[in-house]
Formats: structure tokens, sequence, C-alpha cells
């Protein structure tokens, strides 16, 4: 019953996400660019609650994104299920406790899904490069979620330790017991 209270409160969270996302970061932009909000909430899914969990509501809040959003359904959706994947996947092999590993773990997250957010635009829709815009684009999400992800992280910590002690458990030395 508490995994289903919390997968809820996620929802929710991702709900209120998508109003901070599109409303009042509106007035917070640096050069016309808004901080990618998802990225952080899904990484932070799959490092807390687990590869699974991450990918499902990564592929969901990316579909729900897609039909708002996007003028193709399922880029949105591959990129943050990509970056609910990751998210379990850097939790097996990195420390949770460091503000510069979950740091560094947005920016190459922020990165890897900017990039191939971008690649598909140039492949499927318009194929114009322009580079340096998007290096521009790229290195100011990237100084700003990096900048939330130093304010918000006592916040996600305390609570995705919640959320892993739900779904992961104490699960030290279960096999001899």
């Amino acid at each position: 019953m508490k995994k289903v209270f919390i997968i809820l409160a996620l929802i929710a969270v991702f709900f209120i996400t998508y109003f901070l996302q599109s409303d009042v970061f509106n007035f917070f932009t640096i050069g016309s660019i808004k901080p990618n909000l998802f990225v952080i909430l899904v990484l932070f899914i799959g490092l807390f609650a687990g590869r699974k969990l991450g990918i499902i509501l990564g592929v969901l809040f990316g579909f729900f994104l897609d039909l708002i959003f996007g003028k193709t359904i399922g880029i949105l959706a591959v990129m943050l299920g990509i970056i609910g994947f990751l998210g379990g996947f850097l939790d097996k092999n990195f420390s949770k406790e460091s503000r510069i590993t979950i740091m560094l773990m947005v920016i190459g997250c922020t990165c890897i899904f900017e990039i191939g957010s971008y690649s598909y635009k140039i492949l499927m829709q318009d194929g114009l490069v322009e580079i340096l815009t998007f290096l521009k684009m790229l290195a100011i999400e990237v100084v700003y979620n990096s900048i939330l992800t130093i304010i918000l992280y006592p916040l996600l910590q305390k609570a995705g330790y919640y959320i892993e002690d739900e779904f992961k458990g104490k699960k030290i030395l279960t096999r001899y017991f």
C-alpha cells in the first residue's frame, strides 16, 4: 500500500513540476532558456526507486509531455526512459551522499537528454544544424539544472531515502538468515 501511495505522490510531484516548468520558470529564464526539471525528477526516481520504476515513470511522463509539447509522439518518452534507466544504473555504481556526484549525474543526464532530443530533431524534422546555438543552450541549461540540484538536493535526498527504504528495503545479509 505504501508503494502505491509513493507512486501516486511521484505522479503528483510530476504535475507540480510540470506547472513549475511551464508557468513559474517562464519568469526566470536565462537567454530564453529554462531549466529541465523533468530530467532532475526522472533521474531522482531512477536513483532512489530503482531502474524499473525510473524507466516506467520516465516513459509515462515523457509520453504525457509529448502529447502536450511535442510535434511527434515518442521522443521525450524515449529520452526520459533512458534517463530513468541511467538513474538506476548510476545508483549501483556511485554514491548518492555527495552533492558533487549528484551534480555530475545531473550534468551528464541533461547533456544526454538534450543531445538525443536535438539529434532526433535534426534527423527527423528539419535537418538544420546550428551547433553554436545548441552548445550555448546546452551550457545554460546544464548550469541552470546544476544550480537547482544544489538548492533542492537536501529535500530530494531526504525524500529519496524514504522512497529507497520502501522500494529496495534493507537487503543486507538476507540470504544467510
